[in-house]
């Protein structure tokens, strides 16, 4: 059995915007701030910067507390990734599989006034420690909702 949450906020921003911000490991940043921070190696800006083999890792990320407590690492893995449009990150470590799109709105009132819509669905199985990650994967998106800046 598989539990699905889904997290969506309306920005104000364009849909490449969005996307730079998705994909710049500045903007992970951001959205993880001020609790945690993920390194990359030198010379990594962003998600684009890194050769993509669906399945396999891009590389290892240094996970940190407050910006400087080392406390993991992540083998950052995607599964798929397609500009201005988004990517499906799954963890190696454990069974998350995370969407991260940039969905521009079809409504007239919204693509009028620049909005554009991110989403997340995280899927993930539900053994105790995986829950216990969702609990703080929760409390962190909603965190990141109400932070979000671009």
């Amino acid at each position: 059995m598989l539990i699905r949450l889904e997290f969506s906020s309306a920005l104000p921003v364009s849909r490449a915007a969005l996307w730079q911000a998705m994909t710049a490991m500045e903007g992970i940043n951001q959205e993880m701030r001020p609790w945690l921070t993920m390194g990359a190696p030198a010379g990594v800006q962003g998600l684009q910067d890194v050769p993509l083999t669906p399945g396999k890792p891009l590389f290892r990320s240094s996970i940190k507390l407050f910006g400087w407590l080392p406390v993991g690492y992540s083998d950052l893995t995607l599964l798929s990734l397609t500009p201005g449009e988004g990517f499906v990150e799954a963890s190696p470590m454990t069974a998350w599989r995370i969407a991260t799109l940039a969905v521009g709105f079809s409504t007239p009132w919204c693509s009028s006034r620049g909005y554009c819509r991110q989403s997340r669905r995280r899927l993930f199985a539900p053994f105790l420690a995986i829950v216990t990650a969702a609990c703080v994967a929760v409390t962190a998106e909603s965190l990141w909702i109400s932070n979000r800046k671009i």
